[in-house]
């Protein structure tokens, strides 16, 4: 269960990347950005996990490699346990890499195929003089027996081992420096159901034992529903919801979100009898080059309305542990017919700016929760 008094280890903050789209010929010029990330804040709690869901393209990789900097953020910025790590420099970056590892999802082509798994996994301890060069093999032997490996085995190559065993070995690197904070980008997509389990068990276990903060990225919704006890759903760059894992998988409030939901197989479901009714979202996502005005799932949404194309939602918190980016917010069923956000921001229901409105300053996409939330039934500030 999550901690709502723990102290967060990562403060991403209106987080951006626009990867520059080129034209042909002899002179390239930039003819447009490709938005990968636009705009993303969230809290990752020490010792805690946060998982990120979506479709693929939807940024949530790109999420992953700019919080460990593999990529240099357009914007934004990166608060890692009380320091802004956005500008550091590549000097700078090697202390931190101790303490913000990677899983990367591809567990054979993250491993270089040159050399044995003892100098993959060791190779970090020699690089930041952790050990001396005759304690690394001890160490290495003893990493691969945490994540269930055979120790002997140090000497082999990542082509003779399973795609189950690759995916650990990947973790035992990760886990050489013993980080604090561990992005793991589907790790276990890539592997078989009964290969998922036990990975998923092992990094329970490791973050029990270590106390690792885990940045959970997964198109899979039943282990992330397993894994983390926070869970944010991202469309086309950005966040579109994002609360704890029972407020969330019970009463989602956004439409993508409940559309995720909908595709989900419901195991207990099926052994009452019924049917979940499947929730089909009609047309194709939108180039992240030419995003839509507006709220980004507005072409295929069935609530949209003339705000949706003039306003975009902010991000804004409706619980105690709940936020939704959404100028119709409610749960399946119950969306209102009227945006809930127009006199927040100042607007009609139409989304013309409304000269006599003031808008509240309290709406707004910042990181974490607040002590009052914007009540969706009563259209008023709410306090625990």
């Amino acid at each position: 269960m999550a901690d709502p008094n723990a102290k967060a280890i990562l403060e991403v903050k209106d987080l951006r990347m626009y990867f520059p789209v080129k034209s042909s010929g002899i002179i390239r010029r930039t003819i447009g950005h490709v938005q990968a990330v636009d705009g993303v804040s969230f809290q990752v709690p020490a010792g805690g996990s946060l998982g990120l869901v979506g479709e693929s393209g939807c940024g949530k990789s790109t999420t992953g490699r700019l919080i460990t900097r593999l990529y240099e953020p357009t914007g934004g910025s990166i608060n890692f346990d009380g320091k802004d790590i956005t500008k550091t420099s590549a000097r700078g970056l090697k202390p931190l890499r101790r303490e913000i590892q990677m899983i990367f999802q591809d567990p054979y082509t993250s491993l270089n195929p040159r050399h044995s798994v003892g100098a993959i996994i060791g190779a970090p301890l020699a690089i930041h003089n952790i050990l001396p060069k005759n304690k690394i093999l001890p160490r290495v032997q003893e990493l691969l027996e945490i994540v269930g490996l055979n120790p002997e085995h140090y000497n082999r190559y990542p082509h003779e081992f399973s795609g189950g065993q690759r995916q650990r070995i990947g973790i035992a690197r990760a886990l050489t420096l013993q980080p604090k904070l561990l992005v793991a980008d589907e790790p276990v997509s890539a592997l078989d159901v009964s290969i998922q389990a036990q990975v998923i068990n092992l990094l329970q276990d490791l973050q029990d034992e270590f106390g690792i903060a885990f940045l959970f990225v997964a198109h899979d919704l039943a282990v992330v529903r397993h894994f983390c006890p926070e869970v944010a759903v991202m469309y086309l760059g950005k966040i579109v919801e994002i609360a704890d894992r029972e407020t969330l998988y019970n009463r989602p409030n956004h439409p993508y979100t409940q559309a995720l939901l909908s595709a989900v197989p419901d195991v207990k479901q099926a052994a009452v009898g019924g049917r979940r009714e499947r929730i089909r979202l009609e047309g194709d996502v939108p180039s992240p080059i030419n995003p839509p005005s507006g709220c980004r799932f507005r072409t295929r949404c069935p609530l949209a309305q003339e705000i949706c194309a003039r306003v975009e939602p902010p991000l804004l918190q409706i619980g105690k542990r709940h936020k939704v980016a959404c100028h119709f917010a409610g749960e399946l069923g119950k969306h209102p017919d009227k945006p809930v956000t127009a006199s927040l921001l100042g607007v009609d229901d139409s989304g013309t700016p409304d000269p006599g409105a003031s808008p509240s300053t309290d709406v707004g996409n910042e990181p974490g929760y607040s002590d009052t939330w914007f009540d969706l039934e009563r259209r008023t500030m709410a306090s625990a």
